[in-house]
């Protein structure tokens, strides 16, 4: 059974883990950070976040091998104790074996007592008798032969006395023979005590011995509680270091969002200038834009969607210039003026407010069914027409009233 615990005290891990190699980065935060410097910080994150689960993952694993010699070891006291329990029931038995042992020899000693007692009165007996008729007794042995009636009634006498002093010498070998027996029984049970005594000691040994193992298993028991705490601590350290991690790697991300759609934003501020800055070359389809009445950003954006007039049709495309559908037209020449239209004519039928076609301007949007295009002024529309080639199709110009018009959206305020 040592054995088992020795296995156990040799398999136990050391916490090697040092809290100060996972403690998080102290990352400053300034003001006015670039894009890179909050991606770097997310990045140093990360990465910090990647160590920390590879460290929870191995304390983990650890502290499971610690639990399942635990559980071995629990296993093993169990046995002991009830190893220790029969022990101790065994030790009770043997016990009570000597209690009965030694009872039977005192009731043997005094029946050896008895016997020889009684062998002792017969052997005085039987020299009494002797004494009276060999020592102080020749009177009654004359008395005995000579007062006799007849030969024969001597003979009985002589023979009476002899068979009286052959009894008495049969029944005094036979006490003999008794008392050797309980002689011989009494010093059987004795040796039986003996060897009992000393099973009774190799029980207490044994259950010394387990009660040694037991405090040991204890001992051992108590160092691996304490290791499974400290592995408690380590996890719960390096838990709390991962969420202070994702708390910071979260604010990071939102900074970072948050720089992004400043940069967006700031791009689409620096194309919708560079967009309203922009001089066009004069055409006639410049001079229709110019001529009728509306604000200049409208113009502008009418202007800004004249210039890619010839670019192909593409169904579902978003490019100006290398193709694009209807309402692709439309969003990217307003998205190049900071305006956010829907990506489907249909939706974008709903964007801006609605003005009658009589007060149409430059730069607002034509609804039609399936369709869309923006307002150039002088009742035309600038739009990406069918697949055909320019100036069939593609990119192009129409007369506003090509079609049954079924709205008018203004998105310039």
């Amino acid at each position: 059974m040592k054995k088992i615990g020795i296995r156990l005290i040799n398999s136990l891990l050391t916490v090697t883990l040092v809290l100060g190699m996972c403690a998080c980065p102290v990352l400053p935060v300034y003001a006015d950070r670039t894009i890179g410097e909050v991606q770097e910080s997310i990045d140093n994150y990360q990465e910090l976040l990647d160590s920390l689960d590879e460290q929870l993952n191995t304390l983990a694993d650890e502290q499971d091998i610690i639990q399942e010699q635990m559980d071995d070891l629990n296993a093993e006291i169990i046995n002991v104790l009830a190893s220790i329990e029969m022990k101790e029931e065994e030790i009770v038995s043997k016990e009570q074996e000597i209690t009965n042992k030694q009872l039977d020899i005192e009731k043997t000693q005094k029946e050896y007592e008895v016997a020889k007692q009684t062998e002792e009165n017969q052997l005085a007996s039987m020299k009494t008798q002797i004494k009276l008729m060999y020592e102080g007794g020749r009177t009654t042995w004359f008395s005995l032969i000579f007062n006799s009636t007849s030969f024969a009634d001597m003979l009985n006498k002589l023979t009476y006395t002899e068979e009286m002093l052959s009894y008495s010498d049969d029944m005094l070998e036979k006490y003999e023979e008794t008392k050797q027996k309980v002689h011989d029984l009494w010093n059987k049970l004795e040796n039986e005590k003996v060897e009992l005594e000393a099973q009774k000691v190799e029980l207490e040994d044994q259950k010394q011995e387990l009660d040694d193992y037991k405090v040991y298993c204890d001992n051992l028991m108590a160092e691996m509680k304490e290791q499974s705490e400290n592995y408690d601590a380590l996890i719960a350290e390096a838990r709390a270091e991962a969420k202070n991690a994702k708390s910071k790697l979260q604010a990071e991300k939102k900074e970072l969002e948050k720089l992004k759609e400043e940069e967006r934003r700031r791009q689409e501020e620096a194309k919708r200038q560079e967009a309203l800055n922009k001089t066009y070359e004069t055409t006639d389809y410049t001079k229709i834009v110019d001529g009728a009445t509306g604000s200049e950003e409208g113009k502008k954006i009418a202007k800004y969607g004249l210039q890619y007039i010839g670019n192909k049709y593409v169904y579902g495309g978003t490019s100006l210039t290398n193709g694009t559908d209807c309402s692709g037209f439309t969003m990217r020449v307003y998205e190049a003026f900071g305006y956010d239209l829907p990506r489907t004519s249909y939706a974008q039928r709903s964007s801006g407010r609605e003005v009658a076609y009589a007060d149409a301007q430059p730069g607002d949007l034509i609804c039609y069914s399936g369709h869309i295009g923006i307002y150039i002024g002088g009742g035309y529309i600038v739009h990406a027409s069918n697949s055909k080639p320019y100036p069939s199709g593609g990119i192009k110009i129409n007369k506003a009233t090509y079609r049954k018009i079924l709205s008018v959206r203004r998105i310039v305020p």
